[in-house]
């Protein structure tokens, strides 16, 4: 018995002695939590030598990592396994992590870079004052085609989808807010209609799709359109962006009914663990210089006025980028449409989903 009960505290005593190593080594890397920043962005949503920059100006060691839907993020942090210190949501789902109590305030009084936003890219409905949330990127969903593919034939409208012309050419987001953003837009309806008559009509449109529909696909798509496997996409302004640089034979359009205009901002879930670090780096991103190489490297549009003076003008003054006021007056901003609502249209686009297969 005696033996047994050496060997037992002999078995302790390494654990502990193990544990206490291993502290030690996390702690000289930058892993406690005092001196570690835990980031969750979409993918490739950043230059990742601003990160570097980031720990070497500061000391801070950041943990990063991504998600491919602002539903995927949100249920993440509702469930609490991971203290995020930074998370990147949509303007929609920041109205409902408001509401949930899930996020908390920004010290704008840490945030000097703050005054270089745009005064029009603040103080949004779905976070008045900015009070829980600080712009990072903004943008609009739109077509991208291809013209070695279709020749002459230009796209204006989100009505051209549906030309018998373009079948099996479509590459179409696995997201339901856009996809039956599209089809309610191409009937004139509010990309917020909460209409229960008028979604299933968006709804029975997008089947009457599917004969063109190539692929409902994520991040994929942009390699798939770059490599000129489809003719015709449903894209973010910023993948638009990125296959143009590396294809000259795309075109991007806001389609002439309207589309969306989202905003992801960076906030700081109720559940962080360094705070402080937090507020470094929001700041940080919201350097000019920073903020301009950013947005050269992810191709989305920047809300940071003076970061646009370190840009190239042509990219700056490209409207399918950075649209006129008369375009920006026909695009919406995505609302919370509430749970159920919400629930709705997802389960609209996964019938849409398994109608096309």
């Amino acid at each position: 018995m005696k033996q047994l009960i050496r060997a037992l505290l002999a078995v302790l005593i390494v654990s502990f002695v193990l544990i206490f190593i291993v502290f030690r080594l996390n702690s000289s890397q930058g892993y406690t939590s005092g001196n570690t920043l835990t980031i969750f962005n979409w993918g490739d949503y950043i230059d990742e030598e601003l990160i570097k920059q980031f720990e070497d100006e500061t000391g801070i060691k950041v943990i990063y990592e991504t998600f491919d839907s602002n539903e995927a993020m949100l249920t993440k942090i509702e469930q609490g396994g991971t203290a995020y210190d930074i998370a990147v949501p949509s303007e929609y789902i920041i109205d409902k992590m408001i509401q949930e109590d899930l996020l908390l305030p920004i010290d704008h009084s840490k945030l000097p870079n703050f005054q270089y936003l745009d005064s029009r890219f603040l103080d949004l409905p779905f976070d008045h004052g900015n009070k829980y949330s600080i712009p990072y990127f903004w943008g609009t969903v739109g077509i991208l085609y291809n013209t070695k593919i279709l020749g002459d034939r230009e796209l204006t409208s989100w009505n051209d989808l549906w030309d018998p012309a373009f079948k099996n050419q479509i590459l179409l987001v696995d997201s339901a807010r856009e996809v039956l953003g599209m089809s309610l837009n191409s009937l004139g309806y509010s990309l917020n209609d909460k209409n229960k008559d008028h979604l299933q009509e968006a709804k029975e449109k997008i089947d009457a799709l599917t004969p063109n529909i190539k692929a409902i696909v994520g991040d994929e798509n942009r390699l798939l359109l770059q490599n000129e496997e489809a003719a015709i996409g449903l894209v973010w302004s910023g993948t638009a962006q990125e296959i143009m640089w590396e294809n000259e034979n795309v075109e991007y359009v806001i389609p002439k009914e309207g589309s969306n205009l989202w905003f992801d901002n960076m906030v700081i879930p109720k559940t962080a663990k360094n705070v402080e670090a937090a507020h470094q780096f929001i700041n940080f991103m919201l350097d000019p210089e920073v903020a301009a190489q950013n947005t050269d490297y992810v191709g989305y549009s920047t809300p940071n006025k003076e970061a646009l003076k370190y840009m190239d003008e042509e990219v700056v003054n490209d409207e399918r980028f950075y649209p006129d006021e008369e375009m920006t007056s026909k695009l919406e901003v995505y609302e919370n449409l509430g749970k159920r609502m919400l629930a709705h249209y997802n389960d609209l686009f996964l019938e849409f989903k398994m109608h096309t297969k």
